[in-house]
């Protein structure tokens, strides 16, 4: 005899709940998924300064005031005419829900050739994708712009506004 037919309805009973509380148990017993630890982070550290012309444009360089963070760039002559030549100014961070957002955008002749994001939030593997996405997406936008009257990326509302905001910034403080 089958050990569930109907002439054994305790048998059926006892082997339901234990099926039931095994089914628990294991579902229970499953830790959550940890996101893995990296060894470096590639991303800089964000600077809370803001280059501008005059410095040496040497590649590799620190955002901090007064250098250059052009690779192979050149900082404006003299200094005297901020409009003109190239300058890279970095925005200020903006701390959003996820995490920092930092761009430094470099401008010859007033116009945006590059945006680079410094900080952008990726404190879990979901925020790196996000960001993964979302940051050319915004950069293309920036670009194509000329101006920090971007569009949120769908998904990265957060994101976006933080790369909006420090941009202004940037480009507030390249006018200065």
């Amino acid at each position: 005899m089958h050990a569930l037919r109907k002439n054994r309805p305790l048998r059926r009973v006892v082997l339901a709940s234990a099926a039931t509380v095994s089914g628990l148990v294991m579902l229970l017993s499953l830790k959550p998924h940890t996101p893995p630890q990296i060894a470096a982070d590639p991303a800089p550290a964000p600077s809370s300064g803001s280059s501008t012309a005059g410095g040496s444009g040497a590649a590799g360089g620190s955002g901090a005031a007064g250098g250059s963070g052009a690779a192979g760039g050149s900082g404006a002559a003299g200094g005297a005419g901020r409009s003109t030549g190239t300058r890279t100014v970095t925005g200020e961070t903006v701390q959003t829900r996820w995490g920092p957002v930092q761009v430094r955008v470099t401008l010859v002749d007033s116009r945006i050739t590059d945006v680079t994001a410094l900080a952008q939030p990726s404190g879990n593997p979901r925020d790196r994708e996000i960001s993964g996405y979302a940051i050319p997406q915004l950069r293309r936008e920036a670009l194509a712009a000329q101006s920090a009257s971007i569009d949120t990326v769908s998904g990265a509302t957060y994101t976006s506004d933080g790369y909006r905001r420090s941009l202004q910034s940037a480009l507030d403080a390249a006018r200065r």
